[in-house]
């Protein structure tokens, strides 16, 4: 079962440790089956954001396991697939949302949540904002966890909506079976780990997005020590390899605002500059600018290599760079020396 930890900067003691999965008789607990949770999965391998001002960690856990075979656990298998908001100072749970209860996509809320603050209905919100692997862009107040907006950014069709109370509303015939199910988003989901960005002067949040079905299959499998724990297979759709798209997504409406279309699923990360300009790599090798406002495309570079990072830029000696790795190779770029 998955853990956030946090160390002691000066000593390098382990200040504290929460658990993403708890045991019996702990908070959500009561979502996991007896014995079940010891194998429960909901790891925390991205990185996660901080707020001084609430003292609060966010953190995005991951799928539980096995990843596909939901019958060993039923309930909503708490706190997978969710974002957890900590105390930065004890560790202590302050708010949770989760996403896919009782997930068997694999669709890990994993993504790199981003802070901003945001007018909605008029009033000054804190919120938080994540695209997450289900298919559905999120946006929640930071303070508290409620769910202020809910939109699928990619084709969904493993639900219809998010409800009113956060939950999704399932469609009854298109979820996994011993038969095997095709399912939109597939098991990579709409986006994964591919960091996205936010430009507060456009108002936007920008995406690399994945277009791409799946056929999904669950079956009982036994947990053995050292083996994958899957319960499950996904089968790709002869004919449909799908397509990407760097997405602009307005988090106060959950709508699209722009969009550009990759020929393949991309997972390259996004960059968002104080100058109007997006950032972003695709799986062909290409490194390109966009104007934020109106996605319109400016630039592009051949890296050689499909580009999987998120570019970063930096100014150095009054010099301002863009970085990003692709292929084994860090490229730096800039404008000419007086430009």
């Amino acid at each position: 079962r998955g853990f956030i930890d946090a160390f002691d900067i000066n000593t390098g003691q382990k200040a504290w440790r929460f658990w993403t999965v708890p045991e019996p008789g702990q908070p959500g607990g009561d979502t996991w089956p007896p014995e079940a949770w010891r194998q429960g999965g909901g790891s925390t391998w991205v990185t996660g954001a901080y707020d001084p001002d609430l003292n609060l960690v966010y953190w995005g856990t991951g799928n539980p396991a096995p990843d596909s075979y939901g019958d060993v656990r039923p309930g909503d298998n708490l706190y997978t697939d969710s974002i957890v908001a900590l105390d930065a100072d004890t560790g202590r749970l302050r708010w949770h949302y989760q996403f896919t209860p009782h997930d068997v996509h694999d669709w890990d809320a994993v993504q790199v949540p981003i802070l901003a603050d945001l007018t909605i209905n008029g009033a000054a919100r804190k919120v938080v904002m994540t695209a997450n692997r289900n298919g559905f862009f999120y946006t929640l107040d930071r303070a508290n966890g409620a769910l202020l907006r809910a939109r699928p950014f990619v084709q969904t069709t493993w639900a219809q909506e998010i409800g009113p109370d956060g939950r999704p509303v399932l469609l009854p015939a298109n979820q996994i079976g011993p038969q095997g199910t095709i399912t939109c988003p597939d098991v990579a989901g709409g986006t994964n780990w591919m960091s996205p960005s936010f430009n507060p002067s456009t108002g936007l949040f920008y995406v690399n997005t994945r277009e791409v079905c799946a056929k999904y299959y669950a079956f009982p499998q036994k947990f053995l020590e050292g083996h994958v724990y899957w319960g499950g297979a996904v089968e790709t759709i002869p004919g449909e390899p799908g397509y990407g798209a760097l997405r602009a997504i307005d988090p106060v409406t959950g709508l699209v605002r722009w969009e550009f279309k990759y020929p393949k699923p991309s997972f390259g990360g996004t960059l968002s500059t104080a100058s109007g300009l997006v950032f972003a790599g695709e799986a062909d090798g290409n490194l390109m600018a966009f104007d934020a406002t109106s996605g319109k495309n400016l630039w592009h570079l051949q890296t050689g290599a499909g580009v999987r990072a998120g570019p970063m830029t930096f100014m150095l000696n009054k010099r301002q760079y863009v970085v990003v790795a692709s292929g084994g190779t860090v490229m730096a770029l800039a404008l000419p020396e007086g430009r």
